[in-house]
């Protein structure tokens, strides 16, 4: 188990993440009994005055000529957030109206339905060119890419960008997104209903853009985007076809950057896969 200075900022950035921003004492305090804090503490009452709690109890009004402190003024409750169905059906209402790829983008950065927002950073929106013939579409955003605000940046990034290069690809001629625009506390999995709010956007940005080639980067973005529901190891290196609205794309599912840092003996099959991508881009079949 790890300690120290290391381990505390860690557990502190963890927090953070989370959204633990203030720090409370170790004992409960009773704010709507402070009238009575005095008798709590063994203070005697101030003179002529009399516990006001018991006073309302037995139904006497204050004496004449008391004046009563003001009420306190209760603050502002936030709006509760929409239930992730009214969220989904705002999604696909606003996701409907942007007719370019700023459009959309203003549009996210204005969306309050997906409570991810609230925890990250800033939205991570895409990145390279979107008049590219390829889109790469990942799952999340993590922390480098919450900081910098654009999507595969971070070690798994890098290998993107080296996988890429082997075939002739670079963010000059490639488009990469993901699913879910907002980095997840910690790193963690977007759950359902979350990536549920967040799949009108990225159906649109993907109309949008209108590729020639989509790469589903990694097992959810497969699933998510292309309905499959195998794992990505039975499913990579096969073409799929996806649907826009408008046109039928060429679809290509394989794993995830992330996962060959873990596993690096896949990259072999995930080579394979590019090469694929390679051959289909220079005009023959996958």
């Amino acid at each position: 188990m790890m300690s120290g200075p290391k381990a505390a900022r860690e557990l502190i950035a963890f927090y953070l993440d989370a959204g633990v921003d203030a720090l409370v004492g170790e004992e409960p305090i009773n704010r709507m009994a402070e009238d009575i804090a005095p008798q709590r503490l063994g203070a005697a009452p101030a003179p002529g005055s009399e516990n006001k709690t018991a006073r309302r109890v037995r139904g006497q009004s204050p004496p004449a000529g008391a004046t009563s402190p003001a009420a306190p003024q209760m603050p502002e409750l936030p709006a509760a957030p929409p239930s992730p169905e009214a969220a989904v059906m705002a999604a696909r209402e606003a996701a409907r109206t942007a007719t370019t790829l700023d459009e959309l983008q203003a549009l996210l950065t204005a969306f309050e339905g997906c409570a991810l927002r609230a925890t990250a950073t800033q939205l991570v929106f895409a990145d390279g060119n979107p008049q590219s013939r390829v889109m790469f579409v990942g799952e999340a955003p993590g922390y480098d890419e919450d900081i910098v605000g654009r999507p595969f940046v971070g070690r798994s990034g890098k290998l993107l960008d080296l996988m890429m290069a082997a075939i002739g690809l670079d963010r000059t001629s490639a488009y990469i997104a993901n699913v879910v625009p907002w980095r997840p506390p910690g790193n963690r999995t977007p759950t359902p209903q979350e990536t549920a709010i967040c799949l009108p956007f990225i159906r649109r940005q993907i109309e949008l853009a209108d590729p020639e080639f989509l790469v589903c980067l990694g097992g959810p973005a497969m699933q998510t985007l292309l309905g499959i529901k195998d794992g990505i190891t039975r499913s990579r290196g096969r073409w799929f076809s996806y649907d826009t609205g408008r046109r039928e794309i060429r679809a290509l599912a394989t794993f995830h950057p992330a996962f060959l840092l873990r596993s690096p003996l896949q990259k072999r099959f995930a080579w394979r896969d590019f090469l694929a991508l390679k051959k289909a881009l220079a005009g023959g079949r996958g």
